[in-house]
């Protein structure tokens, strides 16, 4: 029997958001895509499989945490998998350094939530909005219950991959 993904935090719902919204997902064919992360240093490697919710990806919350991260997420959203957030909600999110923030507050998640929910009111967006459509894309992931597809390696930085030194 195959495993079910643990339901990320909140935040990784936001990053997907931005993901989509920083036109960092490419779709490649009807099973594989590729995400850059917020910095543009990796590329996470992500597969859908054809016939269900299977999903595979090598970003380092789904490597290491056993929940699905924001590269799988995005994907899902942007293959119509779960319902794609609003416009204003996909540009509040846009162009935010989540990596850095991330780093500034140790992967304190609710740190971040704070930082990034300041950003929103300083573009003028709604926080209850976005958190709403955030809650409702964890729902639908939680309904529909993706399985883990096959685990492939970490992404390597795009420093080493244009050394040869990496996937």
């Amino acid at each position: 029997m195959a495993t079910k993904w643990k339901m990320p935090p909140i935040v990784k719902v936001y990053e997907a958001f931005g993901a989509l919204g920083d036109g960092r997902v490419t779709l490649v064919d009807a099973t594989h895509a590729l995400v850059a992360s917020s910095d543009v240093s990796k590329v996470y490697e992500v597969e859908v499989s054809d016939d269900g919710p299977t999903v595979s990806s090598n970003d380092n919350a789904s490597y290491w945490q056993g929940y699905l991260g924001y590269p799988g997420i995005a994907v899902m959203i942007a293959r119509g998998m779960l319902p794609r957030p609003s416009d204003e909600i996909v540009q509040a999110l846009t162009g935010i350094e989540w990596k850095q923030i991330n780093a500034k507050f140790r992967n304190d998640y609710e740190k971040t939530l704070a930082e990034v929910d300041a950003r929103i009111v300083e573009r003028g967006g709604d926080t209850k909005e976005v958190r709403a459509r955030a809650d409702a894309t964890l729902r639908a992931l939680k309904e529909l219950a993706p399985e883990q597809g096959a685990r492939k390696r970490p992404p390597a930085s795009g420093a080493s991959k244009r050394r040869g030194k990496g996937g």
